[in-house]
């Protein structure tokens, strides 16, 4: 050892501090170089740690053939050894730095430990707030922006007017429009949140914010699921549809897209299902109260997630929640998509733009600055994108038609995806979706599925299809639905075509064994295309509506409301009737029955001229009733079921009693049948004539 020494003092100076700085920085980025592989769990685990000994084993080279070419003085192969020695510490430095790099990128979605809520004040444009005015707060204790922020407000600014608490912010909306109270506390995105409805279209115009409060706060956990991507799972897509580039942090948004996808990592084969905003469901946080299911999104993404699996009777796995704006620079940094852009059949629109022309506002909401495409396939960059997407006011059947649109997207998207090959290529894609979509997924489980993405790419370099979707459809009818004194048109669903849907789900998730296909025929002078799932299926039970009581007897309409639990009122009218048998009715045939409360009906009498028709005598049937809350709602929809054309449905806005009680309803006023046979969809929403 001695001699050892000695020799090593002999040795060149300058060579020997070499090799010692050499294997002090070798040392310090192979411990980076592990620790970053570490990260990469699941991703090629043998190897990484092959390199990993590869590298350890080279490490003990360096030290003792090193040495040994100083003691020796070869200079020469000491130099070459640390040449090789130094090429390999650069390769280690970069790869850490890049492996690092892409999951700080990762973790910026992924690990979002604090949301920031905002609650608002709001009033109509012309109310200014006095000390006897009134407050509207919803009464859910656990809603943060409606509730605990609101009452965070209150204290900070003093405002101790009295306040009435409403169960959902459509009433309390209502209440506000009707000036039964003079402010109200809603979510920063309000806007968003209720502008598509029509009764709120112009809600920024007409409204101003009084107050605000913003406040960070933990973000909660809304599912615990520990699946890997390696395993069946589910994904909801929530759109957030913004005119901001970004991801408002906020729970509350527009739940205008909602698209669940089931993926087999083993079969490669995934179901996508895109749900109409209109549908009509039970809201789980609202007491399964039932509204349109876009409407849970007021109430965060934990509301909509448990709407969305109380529907389908399948667990949410994860979600993502996506500014469908960032989608113009994740299209931009894959180079753009390839889509089959479908032709507007709504004629007044291909008028106006053009026939075979698809046209849509900017990003930014400007129709001064439309984009415009033609269709057919065509490669399409961010903004067009974009604008598809959003399109529907070109399309008779408006929001399913946008739904096709959505999806074609997705699909477009996860084909090109598998064309990024390069490192900065791979970095773009970070950064446009990094800041524009908010996920439950962790980051190990994102690099989980690195297997399965493998497997896809194999399957394309054979000439495959790398994925199969199988698309599905859920069938809908038009449903005309009382709620918060307006009368809406939702849409009502058939239960056998959810039904097949769900099945198909759970096959997908290795959760039901798969039917074999017994007898197939196959026409070879057609071309063959996939079966849509749930589409073309109309069958199965609907909703109870309300009956035209026009021209029956009382006795028909006392069951029916008993029947029903509906509290009726009967009172008389003068009229040229059959006397006895009911003239009109207080809300229009065909009506979700129930939605409604109470029905007034009008049974014709024979008057003279000195009868005063105001002084009718009435009776009530209360039918074990103790709720009446749409009593006072009745006057504003006594018409019966006007005519829905392309342009949406009539829906009385809130405040608008133009039509009085007991106007009557013809006798052409809806039915309730009840059968098989699917009416015409009629989507709220749709795109209005032109009056020309």
């Amino acid at each position: 050892m001695k001699v050892l020494f000695r020799k090593i003092k002999r040795a060149n100076k300058i060579a020997f501090t070499i090799y010692i700085l050499s294997l002090l920085m070798f040392i310090a980025s192979y411990t980076y170089f592990v620790i970053s592989l570490f990260k990469l769990e699941g991703i090629e685990t043998l190897i990484r740690g092959i390199v990993i000994g590869l590298l350890f084993l080279w490490l003990i080279i360096y030290f003792l053939f090193g040495l040994s070419t100083l003691v020796t003085k070869k200079i020469k192969k000491f130099l070459i050894l640390t040449f090789i020695h130094l090429l390999l510490f650069g390769g280690m430095l970069f790869v850490s730095v890049v492996i690092n790099r892409l999951y700080s990128k990762l973790e910026m979605f992924t690990n979002q430990d604090v949301t920031l809520y905002t609650t608002n004040l709001i009033a109509l444009k012309n109310t200014e707030l006095t000390s006897s005015s009134k407050l509207g707060m919803i009464s859910n204790n656990e809603d943060i922006e409606g509730y605990i922020l609101a009452n965070t407000l209150r204290n900070k600014e003093n405002l101790s007017q009295e306040v009435e608490y409403f169960d959902d912010y459509y009433s309390m909306l209502n209440a506000l429009y009707n000036k039964e109270i003079d402010a109200t506390f809603v979510s920063s995105n309000y806007v968003i949140l209720f502008s598509s409805e029509e009764s709120y279209a112009n809600i920024e115009e007409e409204t101003k914010v009084l107050y605000d409060y913003s406040e960070e706060m933990k973000t909660k956990t809304i599912t615990n699921s520990n699946k890997k991507l390696t395993e069946p799972f589910t994904v909801l897509l929530m759109g957030v549809d913004s005119e901001k580039d970004g991801l408002n942090a906020n729970a509350a948004f527009n739940g205008d897209t909602l698209m669940l996808i089931t993926f087999n990592p083993t079969t490669l084969n995934a179901t996508m299902l895109s749900i109409p905003r209109d549908t009509f469901v039970p809201i789980a946080c609202n007491n399964n109260r039932s509204h349109k299911i876009n409407s849970s999104a007021a109430y965060g993404t934990e509301c909509v997630i448990n709407t969305i699996q109380n529907l389908v009777d399948v667990e949410i796995d994860y979600y993502a929640k996506i500014n469908f704006n960032g989608v113009i620079d994740l299209v931009n940094a894959i180079g753009g998509i390839d889509v089959d852009v479908e032709e507007p059949d709504y004629k007044p629109y291909a008028k106006r733009y053009g026939e075979g022309k698809l046209c849509e506002e900017d990003s930014y909401r400007n129709r001064s600055n439309m984009v415009c495409m033609d269709i057919g396939m065509q490669h399409l960059n961010g903004e067009q994108a974009l604008a598809y997407a959003r399109n529907r006011h070109g399309f008779l059947e408006s929001d399913l038609a946008r739904n096709r649109h959505q999806q074609q997207i997705v699909e477009a998207l996860a084909k090109k995806l598998m064309s990024v090959s390069s490192f900065s290529d791979f970095e773009k894609l970070l950064d446009a979706i990094g800041k524009n979509i908010a996920t439950n997924l962790s980051t190990t489980q994102i690099l989980s599925f690195y297997q399965t993405l493998k497997n896809m790419l194999v399957q394309s370099l054979h000439g495959n299809d790398f994925i199969n979707i199988q698309k599905m459809y859920l069938e809908v009818y038009n449903q005309s639905v009382l709620m918060s004194g307006m009368r809406l048109s939702a849409l009502g669903y058939y239960d056998n075509s959810l039904t097949k849907i769900k099945e198909a789900m759970n096959v997908n998730l290795g959760l039901k064994e798969e039917e074999m296909v017994k007898t197939f025929s196959y026409d070879y002078n057609e071309e063959y295309t996939s079966p849509i799932i749930g589409k073309g299926i109309t069958s199965g039970t609907k909703g109870a509506t309300v009956p035209n009581f026009v021209g029956s007897t009382v006795r028909y309409a006392e069951d029916w409301a008993n029947n029903n639990n509906v509290t009726l009122t009967t009172a008389f009218s003068c009229s040229d009737g059959i006397p006895g048998l009911i003239g009109s009715q207080s809300v229009s045939a065909g009506m979700l029955a129930k939605t409604v409360s109470s029905i007034t009906i009008y049974v014709n009498q024979v008057c003279d001229a000195n009868t005063n028709t105001n002084d009718n005598n009435t009776t009530d049937n209360n039918n074990n009733q103790n709720n009446s809350d749409d009593n006072n709602t009745d006057n504003n929809d006594n018409s019966g079921i006007d005519p829905i054309i392309p342009g949406g449905p009539t829906i009385d806005k809130p405040g608008d009693n133009s039509n009085n009680e007991g106007n009557g309803n013809d006798s052409n006023n809806g039915d309730n049948n009840e059968g098989d046979d699917k009416p015409p969809v009629t989507i709220p929403g749709m795109p209005e004539e032109d009056e020309n």
